[in-house]
C-alpha cells in the first residue's frame, strides 16, 4: 500500500485532483464578482492612460491617484445612469398623462397604420374605445401587466443586481488602478508558464479589441446620441436632452439606438406634427446611416485588426449570454479566436516550406 501511495504518478494525480477542486470551489467562490471585476479591469484598461498622468501629477501617491480617479469615473460614468434612470421614472409618467390625453381627444391615425397587418386594427379599436372612455388604456395596460408580472419582477430584480453589481465594480476600480502594474505582471507570467510566449500576441489581440469596442461604440454612440438629440430639440420634442442620453446609451447596443429614435418619430406623428416628424425622420436616416456605416467601423478598424461584422457578432453575443459585460467580453473572445487562428495559419505557412 505504502508503495502505490508512493509512486510518482499517483502523487501527481492526487495533486492534480486537489488543484481542480480548489480551482472548482474558487470559482464557486468568485462567481458573483466576476462580472464587476472584469467591468473594472475595462475601466481602468480604458482610462490607464489617464491613470498615469495623475499619478505623476500627485507625485508617485499610487493610492491618492487611486481615489481621485476611481471617483472622476464614477461621476462620468455612474452618475449620468443614475441621472438617466431617475429622469426616466419622471418622463414615463409624463409620457403616460399624455397618451391618456391624446387618446381621450380622439387620434386621426395615418392609413398606412391602420393597413399595417393585426397591430393596425388593435391600435385602431383601442384608440376608438379611449376616445369614448379614457380609462380604456389603463385597464388595457394592467392586463399586459398582469399577464407579464414574472417578466417585470425578474427585470426589476436584474436592475437590481446591476445596481450592486456596479456598486462592487466601483471598489474593485480602486484597487484595480492602485495594484493594476503589479497584477498584470503576475498574471502575464502565470499565463506564460501555460502557454508559452504566445501568450503575448494573445494579450495584444485582447487589448486591441477592447480599444476598439470602447471607441468603436461608445464614441460612436456619444456621436449618435449629440447629433440625433439636436434633431430631438430641433423638432420640438419634450425632454430632448433626456432622450439624447437614452439614444446615447442604447447606441452602445447594435440597432437599439433606432428604436429609440423611431417611436419618437411614431409618436409625433400620431400628436399630428407632421412636419417635424418628417424632418425628425429624415434627420435620424442620415446620423444612423452615417455613424453605423461610417464613423463606427472606421473607428473598429483602425483600433483592431478584426472584421465589424466579428465584432458586431461578438457584441449581440456577448449581450445575450454575459449581459451588459457581454458588450466587451464577447469581442474579445472573438478576437482570442481569430489571433489562435492566424496563428496556426501562419505555422502551417512556416511548416510547409520546411517539410
Amino acid at each position: 500500500m505504502e508503495d502505490l501511495v508512493s509512486a510518482p504518478w499517483l502523487r501527481r494525480l492526487i495533486i492534480a485532483g486537489l488543484l481542480a477542486a480548489c480551482v472548482l470551489l474558487g470559482f464557486r467562490v468568485m462567481d458573483p464578482f466576476i462580472v464587476p471585476l472584469v467591468w473594472a479591469g475595462i475601466l481602468a484598461f480604458v482610462s490607464w492612460p489617464a491613470y498615469r498622468w495623475l499619478r505623476d501629477k500627485c507625485r508617485g501617491h499610487t493610492t491618492v491617484a487611486a481615489l481621485l480617479m476611481t471617483g472622476a469615473m464614477t461621476a462620468a460614468v455612474i452618475a449620468p445612469l443614475a441621472w438617466l434612470a431617475v429622469v426616466l421614472r419622471v418622463e414615463l409618467a409624463h409620457t403616460w398623462r399624455e397618451t391618456q390625453t391624446l387618446l381621450a381627444g380622439g387620434v386621426q391615425l395615418p392609413p398606412a397604420v391602420l393597413k399595417l397587418p393585426w397591430i393596425g386594427e388593435q391600435l385602431h379599436d383601442l384608440t376608438t374605445r379611449a376616445a369614448q372612455d379614457p380609462q380604456v388604456l389603463g385597464e388595457a395596460l394592467r392586463k399586459v401587466t398582469d399577464r407579464s408580472f414574472n417578466q417585470i419582477a425578474h427585470v426589476i430584480g436584474g436592475i437590481g443586481r446591476e445596481a450592486v453589481k456596479l456598486l462592487l465594480a466601483v471598489v474593485s476600480l480602486f484597487f484595480v488602478y492602485r495594484d493594476g502594474e503589479r497584477l498584470a505582471t503576475q498574471l502575464t507570467r502565470g499565463l506564460e508558464q501555460v502557454l508559452g510566449p504566445r501568450v503575448h500576441k494573445y494579450l495584444q489581440a485582447i487589448g486591441q479589441t477592447v480599444k476598439a469596442v470602447v471607441y468603436g461604440l461608445v464614441l460612436a454612440a456619444l456621436v449618435q446620441g449629440v447629433l440625433v438629440g439636436l434633431g430631438y430639440w430641433l423638432a420640438g420634442t419634450g425632454a430632448p436632452v433626456f432622450l439624447a442620453a437614452l439614444t446615447t446609451v442604447s447606441g452602445l447596443i447594435p440597432f437599439a439606438a433606432p428604436t429609440i429614435w423611431g417611436c419618437v418619430v411614431a409618436w409625433l406623428l400620431l400628436k399630428g406634427s407632421t412636419v417635424a416628424g418628417v424632418g425628425l425622420l429624415i434627420w435620424g436616416s442620415i446620423v444612423m446611416g452615417w455613424t453605423d456605416h461610417i464613423v463606427r467601423p472606421f473607428l473598429i478598424s483602425r483600433e483592431a485588426e478584426i472584421h465589424f461584422l466579428v465584432v458586431m457578432f461578438g457584441v449581440l453575443g456577448g449581450l445575450a449570454a454575459f449581459g451588459l459585460v457581454g458588450l466587451f467580453v464577447g469581442p474579445v473572445i472573438l478576437a482570442v479566436l481569430l489571433a489562435i487562428w492566424r496563428e496556426w495559419l501562419l505555422e502551417s505557412a512556416e511548416a510547409a516550406p520546411r517539410a
